[in-house]
């Protein structure tokens, strides 16, 4: 017998979940009716059990529902997606992807003619800086604007790119079904996860402080204090990068070449901070990540952090809970609302570390480039 989750056409794959759980929340598309003609219906809701798949349907407010499970027989299922945890409106979607447009800006940038994608080009090889995204607030309605976007990118000799968030990216996602199989290449779905500031303690607490540091600060997010050696090292966060910083960053586990790291430490629409845990005896640099602070267009101020990574001999050591338990406190301290982070959708213990610092999914979004 077939997968029951496999598409009954490669067109379909776009956003597939192959893993697919009890209680997860997803949408399923069936093929009702005559296979050579057939019907289309989508189901949203919780997974009860996956053989056969039973899903309960979703109320409004995107909690699980009393209402009558639905059990899909495979040769039903067209598609299945897997869907945020919890209802998130469009406008919440496009808020915090925002904020991370405006805390990875392209070295050029251009906003399409009809005012819905926001074009970027930099070094040609972090996808953030070099993709296009839809930002308007009818960029989920209306079609894509290729030939402008495929214009851009060729003006600057880059292959053309899409970063395609759920539901806002809709339009993206039908122009990407309906292209011949190996026309676009997709990237690994990237979860976008998020907390509140509100409730994070700011005041330092017995922890080690850097001083001359541009910006300095030692503190624990509520419900995050780890225990063992991470307690004992300095947390400092500076205005610039220097060279122990970039030598510990790598991206998706490589090695970024000089010209493509130095782009990290450019202007921003906003504030940035280069992080670190230091070892207090040896002054070695052992722990590293990238915080932003950026604005939404509905002037919500957003801590953004990425680019975690710790040195190979102190790992397994709590230092990844500690850093972004500092982070947390520096971006409530200066004045952040919220915070957002992604991470690759498979990183299983990555994202088990941010729900233990209070981050719960918000929504996904893939790349895609063009192969031609």
């Amino acid at each position: 017998m077939n997968h029951p989750f496999a598409p009954r056409s490669t067109k379909s794959r776009i956003f597939r979940s192959d893993d697919v759980s009890p209680g997860d929340r997803v949408v399923v598309r069936r093929a009702l009716g005559n296979p050579n003609s057939p019907v289309y219906s989508d189901v949203t809701g919780h997974v009860l059990s996956t053989e056969p798949l039973v899903v309960r349907p979703q109320e409004i407010g995107g909690y699980p529902s009393e209402k009558e499970s639905v059990t899909i027989a495979d040769e039903e299922i067209y598609v299945i997606k897997r869907l945020s945890p919890r209802r998130i409106r469009n406008s919440e979607i496009r808020a915090v992807e925002e904020a991370t447009a405006a805390a990875f800006p392209g070295i050029h940038n251009q906003v399409s003619s009809d005012g819905q994608w926001l074009l970027r080009a930099g070094d040609g090889i972090t996808e953030r800086s070099n993709s296009a995204v839809p930002l308007g607030r009818s960029a989920g309605f209306v079609p894509v604007p290729i030939s402008e976007i495929f214009e851009f990118y060729r003006s600057h000799d880059l292959p053309p790119r899409l970063l395609i968030p759920e539901r806002i990216g809709a339009p993206a996602e039908r122009l990407l079904r309906s292209a011949p199989e190996g026309q676009w290449d997709l990237g690994p779905e990237i979860l976008v996860m998020t907390r509140t500031l509100a409730d994070v303690d700011t005041h330092p607490t017995t922890r080690p402080r850097s001083s001359g540091s541009t910006c300095v600060g030692s503190h624990t997010a509520t419900g995050a204090n780890p225990p063992g050696p991470a307690d004992e090292l300095i947390f400092r966060v500076d205005a610039e990068p220097d060279q122990d910083w970039f030598d510990l960053y790598t991206f998706r586990g490589t090695a970024l070449p000089q010209h493509a790291l130095q782009l990290l430490a450019g202007r921003i629409e906003g504030e940035m901070g280069f992080a670190r845990l230091l070892e207090p005896a040896t002054g070695e640099t052992v722990a590293i990540t990238r915080a932003t602070l950026t604005e939404s267009d509905n002037g919500q101020k957003w801590l953004g952090y990425s680019a975690v990574q710790v040195a190979e001999h102190w790992r397994r050591r709590g230092l990844a809970t500690r850093l972004g338990s500092d982070m947390l406190a520096w971006g409530a301290e200066h004045g952040a609302d919220s915070a957002y982070l992604q991470v690759i959708s498979t990183n299983t213990p990555a994202i088990a570390l941010y729900h233990k610092l209070g981050f719960i999914e918000h929504h996904r979004h893939r790349c895609a480039t063009w192969q031609g």
